[in-house]
């Protein structure tokens, strides 16, 4: 459904360039300054926008001045001159040929997500450069962490202050079209994570000229909550999740910590818009981040929740790490991995110890598989560590760790792969910003050490010099994944995985259901699944060292025409015949229909 957009500077077909800007706040002195035109005074009408049509072309460049001392960037500007703080620019919507125009997505349940930080790629080229790579390995959605314009060049992503502004540090807007454009000629679709929570501490001019666009009772750990009750407010975020989608043609977002979101039934509102005005001929996927894991978003409105449960009992088992939001997951770990291959969550209404009591969850039993996305690594579970230690360097026994791939690569839920997982880099992914501003660059400096401070591998007094500057050059760098040395051997299993996924597995997923898991000792478990057309999927993994009696009950489960799919390690089908399973194995089974 066609629907002008709330705000920022649209060419229209006439030939002049609409601008409309919400600052109900900005009682006198706002105007519109356009390169080549005198100011345009403008005046708030009775629903808090001011609007001006302006005789100028793609390219102008433009910026809003609140008073004689103060001019600002434009909340929904398109592109940026001059990073956040600069001037805003026009750009044309239609001027990028597209060569697939045709392409209608992928569905869901062959969905392979490969997360990734643009700039770490080299930017928007250097990751299309690297797209035929990914689609060998078996990649059908590649994931970009937050691309709205940051402060400076290196950030995560997630201090953006303007959400539609595509960062140059990454390239142009031509550019990002051109890695989506050449993703869809591969078969590949791609992913946008968006942050609808917040706003990064620097560039965010919202409250000088709308004040209502923010909570003053209500915080999170960023300021003052959005308002998604202002009805301007609303559309801003649902205008920049359907502008993603159809301008630049995204096969999906990843909503940011949605839990931080005052008022969660925004989040349906969102998901109908989205819906409503992108056409139904596409497959156009939405996937939440969610700490309070409402099963009730995944009835019809997302197409799946990342599965924060499994990676940290998986975690657990594969480290032995009980710090942090670890410490709930101690109690019979291999109970709690069965209950989240078998339900999705662990967390399905029962009280949280490391939040403080609180009960979390709602009952996710009855969701498909695929409402599910499983990780072993991503940006927060590794970045957010002090050292940001991948999963190669922490898990003493490479055949471990072998074992957990195995399990999440084949697993009905959907795989999520971190960048340099695929060829067991194992250089850290560090937290990094590139802020101007000295007292702001020492502030996340500070914020880091007591962030760290609780944990007891972080005491001492040199803890504070083991950190890493997060405003450090070297820092983002050092975060730049490289090969292990095992990397083909890696890249080998992955391929293979992937490949078995893809002619096994994603076929059969649309109306696949759990027949059940059990735990099998204390680190291993058996769970079965009946895919779409009647065959059966079963997993056998440990993942502890020793050697796992297996009862009958347990093998006999499997059912008797099952047939190897994958072993980790040689000899872990054949000990299964013997009522045993290997440490430190997964063997993956397969029942065709009679």
């Amino acid at each position: 459904m066609t629907r002008p957009w709330s705000a920022g500077a649209v060419p229209l077909e006439s030939g002049v360039t609409r601008f409309r800007l919400w600052a109900p706040s900005a009682l006198a002195g706002l105007a519109l300054e356009v390169d080549g035109h005198p100011p345009i005074p403008l005046r708030p009408g009775p629903d808090g926008y001011a609007q001006a049509d302006v005789d100028c072309p793609p390219g102008a460049r433009y910026r809003y001045r609140l008073d004689a001392q103060t001019t600002v960037p434009d909340p929904a500007s398109r592109l940026q001159d001059d990073d956040v703080h600069g001037d805003s620019i026009v750009v044309a919507p239609d001027a990028y040929p597209w060569r697939h125009p045709d392409w209608t997505g992928r569905p869901w349940e062959d969905s392979v997500l490969y997360e990734t930080h643009a700039g770490l790629e080299g930017g928007f080229a250097g990751l299309e450069a690297r797209l035929p790579e990914l689609a060998a390995l078996g990649i059908t959605l590649l994931e970009l962490m937050p691309i709205a314009d940051f402060p400076g060049a290196r950030n995560w992503g997630y201090d953006g202050v303007l959400p539609y502004a595509p960062d140059t540090a990454y390239g142009t807007p031509e550019d990002l079209k051109r890695l989506i454009d050449a993703a869809h000629g591969l078969g590949m679709g791609v992913m946008l994570d968006v942050v609808y929570n917040h706003f990064g501490p620097d560039g965010n001019y919202l409250p000088r000229y709308a004040a209502p666009f923010f909570r003053q009772d209500i915080g999170t750990p960023w300021g003052d909550a959005i308002d998604f009750r202002q009805a301007a407010v609303s559309q801003f975020f649902k205008d920049n999740a359907v502008y993603w989608l159809t301008e630049y043609r995204f096969d999906g977002l990843r909503l940011d910590a949605v839990h931080a979101i005052a008022g969660p039934e925004w989040l349906h509102e969102l998901a109908a818009d989205v819906r409503e005005r992108v056409p139904a001929t596409r497959r156009v996927h939405l996937v939440l981040e969610n700490d309070d894991n409402r099963a009730s978003l995944l009835r019809g409105d997302y197409d799946a929740q990342w599965n924060d449960d499994a990676h940290h009992v998986l975690h657990h088992l594969l480290t032995g790490e009980t710090q942090g939001y670890y410490a709930d997951y101690l109690d019979r770990p291999a109970q709690a991995l069965a209950r989240c291959l078998a339900e999705g969550w662990l967390y399905q209404g029962q009280v949280s110890r490391y939040r403080g009591g609180r009960p979390r969850g709602e009952a996710s039993a009855g969701l498909p598989p695929a409402a599910f996305v499983l990780f072993l690594q991503n940006h927060d579970q590794t970045g957010n560590r002090a050292s940001g230690e991948r999963l190669a360097t922490l898990v003493d026994e490479p055949a471990r760790l072998r074992a957990a791939v195995a399990l999440q690569l084949l697993a009905p839920q959907i795989p999520l792969i971190f960048t340099g997982e695929e060829y067991g880099s194992r250089t850290p992914f560090l937290y990094f910003t590139s802020h101007a501003d000295p007292a702001l660059a020492q502030a996340v400096r500070d914020g880091r050490r007591r962030e760290f401070a609780r944990f007891a591998s972080f005491a001492g007094d040199d803890a504070a010099a083991r950190l890493r500057d997060p405003n450090d050059p070297a820092t983002y760098d050092a975060s730049r994944p490289r090969a292990g040395q095992d990397a083909q051997a890696w890249l080998r299993d992955y391929t293979l995985l992937l490949g078995l996924r893809a002619r096994l597995i994603a076929p059969r997923l649309a109306g696949a259901v759990s027949l059940g898991a059990t735990a099998v000792g204390e680190r291993a478990v058996f769970a079965r699944w009946e895919l779409a057309g009647g065959a059966r999927l079963s997993v056998y993994a440990n993942l502890g060292p020793e050697r796992q009696p297996v009862p009958p009950s347990v093998l006999a489960g499997a059912g008797s025409r099952a047939a190897l799919l994958f072993e980790s390690r040689a000899g872990g089908h054949d000990a299964l015949a013997r009522r045993e399973l290997c440490g430190d194995t997964t063997v993956w089974l397969l029942e065709e229909p009679a």
